[in-house]
């Protein structure tokens, strides 16, 4: 069985004031195309289909034609719910899809209604899907892997919070439950892969499918942490044995902990700046009746270029020039500009308007190399804004400045005099 292993489209996210319906469009058409073209049994999406719970209607849309096209070739479908997807939205159309070859798991149920069945692409002859195999597993096509469905896990689904719990016993609670769910999921595929396997003379390899973060993996800045104060990351032993991994909510492509058969597909277009450079692709997933067989990235084409630039005033002008060159006769170029030495000035957006105009180039952002800078502040270990009164919080903002001792004393008592005076006005 070939498998195609993608997740975080974010169908309807608003980037930047920016829509991406034109990029998904196309994202869809090219999708569509690889079925034929690497022999493509089955999709699935480990999450984040949606960018919101509650999607615009263009984005509902483009969900509604890649389900009827992926059941037009004849290609199975698996959806899974990620944190940025309303369990309600995914549930309400699930049965319809049902009947289109697209199986949709909104959130963590029953162990046993977790396990789906993937069938295998019933052979095509003469353009015509002929189906030669009577075996279940769908549609009266033959089954092609068996997959411990699971998608985001909210920590309701597994679990009650105890009163007087400390934030490590809570976290120590969540993966343990966490761990648990996967584990009768897992026994509950397995019941299911051992009589089909008896049933068809041939061992039918077993999946499982996540959307969470993972000990050692690498995000990037569109990532939203899913457990925040609850479970950092989930541990990599903790996840039952299976012949392959498919996970969600990294978009960066990558290999967990160095495992072949662990990987994070990465979303297939860039969320973020900081995703610019990243090649972005889909995973071709060979399953055999020895297990895995091998993954193969598809790199996915970069169908709206997104260019982050930083630079003073004088090396701007060139930079523009060259990112200029990314721009194709359809869209330019989106931009994200870090301003350095020059970005005490209040009219850089004026000057940087001005740098780029004729050019086929969209300044979406511009930052201040000082103003990147304040976030700075947070990243002491160990520290929080609760240990420091305002007088230390202004002292570290200045200590990023480059200034003469004098105007930096003049500033600090300058700062103590408006602090007391804020005191009085209080009291």
């Amino acid at each position: 069985m070939r498998l195609l292993h993608t997740s975080d489209w974010h169908l309807g996210q608003n980037f930047m004031g920016k829509s991406r319906q034109a990029e998904h469009q196309q994202l869809i058409d090219w999708l569509v195309a690889q079925l034929d073209a690497h022999a493509v049994d089955a999709v699935l999406i480990a999450g984040d289909i949606f960018d919101t719970g509650t999607p615009p209607s263009y984005a509902r849309e483009l969900y509604s034609q890649l389900v009827v096209r992926l059941h037009a070739a004849g290609v199975a479908l698996l959806l899974l719910g990620g944190n940025h997807d309303s369990v309600a939205t995914l549930r309400e159309s699930s049965a319809l899809l049902e009947q289109l070859s697209a199986r949709v798991v909104p959130a963590a149920d029953a162990p046993e209604h977790q396990v789906r069945v993937l069938p295998l692409r019933p052979r095509r002859s003469n353009g015509n899907a002929n189906v030669e195999a009577k075996e279940s597993g769908g549609a009266g096509a033959a089954p092609g892997c068996v997959v411990c469905a699971v998608p985001f896990i909210r920590a309701r689904d597994v679990m009650q919070s105890e009163y007087g719990q400390s934030a490590e016993q809570k976290q120590q609670s969540l993966q343990l439950a966490i761990q648990a769910y996967y584990q009768a999921v897992h026994a509950a595929a397995e019941d299911q892969r051992r009589t089909l396997s008896a049933q068809l003379g041939r061992n039918v390899p077993l999946i499982a499918t996540g959307h969470l973060t993972t000990v050692g993996a690498s995000a990037s800045e569109s990532v939203r942490e899913i457990y925040v104060g609850a479970l950092d990351a989930f541990p990599t032993s903790a996840f039952p044995s299976v012949d392959y991994l498919a996970l969600g909510h990294i978009h960066r492509p990558q290999k967990v902990g160095g495992l072949e058969h662990i990987r994070y597909s990465g979303s297939p277009i860039a969320l973020s700046f900081d995703e610019a450079t990243q090649q972005k692709e889909v995973l071709l997933v060979d399953l055999g009746e020895a297990g895995l067989e091998a993954v193969t990235p598809l790199p996915v084409p970069v169908f709206q270029p997104l260019v982050a630039l930083k630079g003073n005033l004088k090396s701007l002008p060139d930079a523009f020039a060259q990112a200029a060159s990314d721009a194709s006769a359809e869209r330019p170029v989106w931009l994200e500009v870090t301003v350095a030495e020059d970005d005490y000035l209040t009219d850089l957006p004026a000057r940087i308007q001005t740098m780029t105009e004729g050019l086929p180039l969209e300044v979406l952002r511009i930052r201040r190399e000082r103003g990147t800078d304040v976030a700075q502040l947070s990243g002491d270990a160990g520290v929080t804004l609760d240990d420091l009164d305002p007088l230390d919080v202004f002292a570290r903002r200045l200590a990023h400045e480059t200034l003469e001792d004098d105007v930096r004393d003049a500033l600090t008592e300058r700062y103590k005099r408006v602090l007391a005076a804020t005191v009085e006005g209080e009291a």
